[in-house]
């Protein structure tokens, strides 16, 4: 799996995640750099759900539990009103860095 970065982008977290899309499930990884949150599926033939966000188009994160007791949801809001929904371990920590940046 391969990210193409842009000039003077660093990574800054990584991680296994999943991706609630519609009504699939969809492996892959969350990347976040100091310019922007990747989503990169695991899958190609899922490639249509790669997903780049950047800060300013970010509204709000929510945490949420999956299964209603797991806490490792991560729900990044879009300013046009989309909610992406994630699970990743470690949601608090990427909480914090991801509203650093936007």
């Amino acid at each position: 799996m391969v990210v193409d970065l842009k000039a003077n982008e660093l990574v800054l977290k990584a991680g296994d995640s999943n991706y609630f899309a519609e009504d699939k499930n969809i492996d892959g990884k969350l990347i976040l750099t100091n310019q922007r949150v990747y989503f990169k599926t695991s899958e190609n033939d899922n490639h249509n759900y790669n997903l780049e966000i950047l800060p300013n188009q970010i509204r709000e994160i929510l945490f949420f539990n999956t299964l209603k007791i797991f806490p490792n949801g991560l729900n990044i809001v879009l300013k046009e009103g989309k909610e992406l929904k994630f699970k990743i371990g470690k949601r608090n920590s990427w909480g914090k860095v991801l509203n650093k940046i936007y």
